[in-house]
Formats: C-alpha cells, structure tokens, sequence
C-alpha cells in the first residue's frame, strides 16, 4: 500500500515527519537529500522517533537515546535491543509516498497492548 506521507519541497533537508497511522511512521530528509520512512514508535519505549535527532543516516530517540540506523532499521545505540521496521519511501513528481511494510513492527509492550485493545 502506498500513502501520500507529503510534498517533497514540505520536509526541508534535517527533518522529520510523522504519519498518523497505526502503527505510526516517521519520514526523515536527511542533509544529503535522502529520504527514508521507519516505524514512529521506539522498540525500547512509548517514543515518538521524530521528535528525535537525525544525525546522518541515525535518528536517536528523544527518550533514552537509543539509535537507529535509518537504512535498514537496526539499533544502533541501547537501551533498545530490537530494530524498528523500515517502509520504502518513493519520490514521484515532488511527492513523498511510503509503501508500507508487510513485516510485523517490533513495539514496546504497552503500544502492542493498545493495538491489540488490551488494557496497557
């Protein structure tokens, strides 16, 4: 499935977006212009991966400063041992869209307990 995530010239180079969906996915612009879309949710704990720090290819969770790296989801930094899934984000005239995982996320207990409807 692929979902508009926004216009290209709408995420300037350094930042980050996050998309409302369940699970929620983050799409960051790198400074050298790439674009990459990982699951939202820190694997560690409840925390938003883009309201991190983008430094190259990592985000670094805002919360306990676990590290991911962007390409391929893997930690990079503790206290998270599991990695974050990764979509593919496309570019097609000026829009971002991301092509959504079919691989099952990786959330902290208390996110998969909401999803799932159980009390947290």
């Amino acid at each position: 499935m692929m979902i508009p995530a926004c216009r290209l010239a709408d995420l300037p180079r350094g930042e980050a977006l996050r998309l409302d969906i369940d699970p929620p996915v983050s799409v960051f612009h790198t400074e050298d212009g790439e674009i990459f879309a990982i699951d939202d949710t820190c694997t560690h704990q409840d925390a938003s991966l883009a309201d991190g720090w983008l430094e190259g290819c990592e985000v670094e969770c805002p919360l306990h400063a676990s590290k991911f790296n962007l390409k391929t989801g893997a930690v990079d930094a503790p206290p998270a041992k599991l990695p974050v899934r990764t979509h593919e984000a496309v570019v097609e005239d000026g829009m971002i869209y991301v092509r959504l995982s079919t691989a099952a996320p990786n959330l902290p207990p208390c996110v998969a307990a909401r999803l799932a409807g159980a009390p947290a």
